[in-house]
């Protein structure tokens, strides 16, 4: 799946807001296909999933201080993040490549997304240079916010986080209903460039994966007896936060989803033949990210 069409249905206009309630489960890899299966008794899949789903790959803004991981970790009320997400092949990114500039945050219960559809590298300079790009009027706004923020929080690529996501969309009376599946989540602290050849981290264990339940109002009573009958348990993990937490940026939390088992994993490797790649002009040094002491987590090149 190219860049752009992976675009396609997640950009209905150039600036999308929307609000919901977002509910996450750890489930065993091994359950997965099963409950896929099920999943496509009631929903329909996403148009952009195909079989193997896509890839989703974000780069996280913090201060120097993890300000935002600390909110995310302190469960306040009001908190936010911000992000640079690329929908598709990590490897087809280059300056003119659709990426949307996000801000999401939580306000009490419910959350809050709104974003805008820009080239990339529009997108570097508003996040990275600090300057304002070309936009439409109702655009302005939104970039006048995210302006605001890198340059008053002096926020700078903290964290990248990757995953393979296969989706699934609400119909007739669950419209508005949208369940994802990401496994294989990944994470590294350094070259951030979306495209760039680095090497990944398995942040959360390969036997395990998340399940995200995403409503408008409310959660079908046919999915909450899914999800007790398969004892899912709710948790509060952020892919920002195991991130942070996998390379050492922050002490181990509360939340964080052991990794214990990860170094059993073995490596995964990109489909792709890596010499039978051109480096990307300017592209930094591919450098494998050392592993702080006790921590036992697989690299990936995928």
């Amino acid at each position: 799946m190219t860049g752009e069409v992976g675009h396609r249905l997640r950009a209905p206009s150039t600036l999308h807001a929307f609000n919901r309630y977002e509910i996450k489960y750890l489930v065993d890899a091994a359950d997965a296909d099963d409950l896929r299966a099920e999943l496509r008794r009631r929903l329909d899949p996403d148009e952009h999933s195909g079989d193997q789903g896509y890839g989703v790959w974000s780069v996280y803004y913090d201060t120097r201080s993890l300000r935002f991981y600390w909110e995310k970790i302190e469960g306040l009320r009001f908190r936010r993040k911000l992000r640079v997400r690329h929908y598709g092949d990590r490897f087809c990114v280059d300056a003119d490549t659709p990426v949307f500039v996000e801000i999401k945050q939580r306000v009490n219960r419910v959350t809050q997304k709104r974003r805008v559809r820009l080239p990339y590298r529009d997108a570097l300079l508003l996040c990275d240079r600090r300057e304002m790009v070309r936009h439409e009027p109702s655009q302005r706004a939104f970039l006048e916010e995210v302006l605001d923020l890198v340059s008053r929080l002096d926020l700078r690529p903290t964290a990248m986080t990757g995953y393979q996501r296969q989706a699934f969309v609400g119909q007739d009376a669950d419209v508005g209903l949208r369940v994802t599946l990401d496994q294989r989540v990944r994470g590294r602290d350094r070259d951030f460039h979306l495209g760039a050849d680095a090497e990944n981290r398995l942040i959360v264990p390969p036997h395990k994966a998340i399940l995200e339940v995403k409503a408008n109002e409310r959660v079908p009573y046919w999915l909450t007896d899914l999800t007790a009958a398969r004892n899912l348990q709710v948790v509060r993990v952020s892919k920002y936060c195991q991130s942070v937490e996998a390379y050492g940026l922050a002490p181990r939390s509360v939340f964080h989803v052991p990794d214990h088992d990860a170094h059993d994993a073995h490596l995964v490797h990109d489909r792709r033949v890596r010499d039978q790649r051109p480096p990307r002009p300017g592209a930094p040094e591919r450098e494998q990210s050392p592993t702080p002491p006790g921590l036992h987590t697989a690299s990936t090149k995928a």
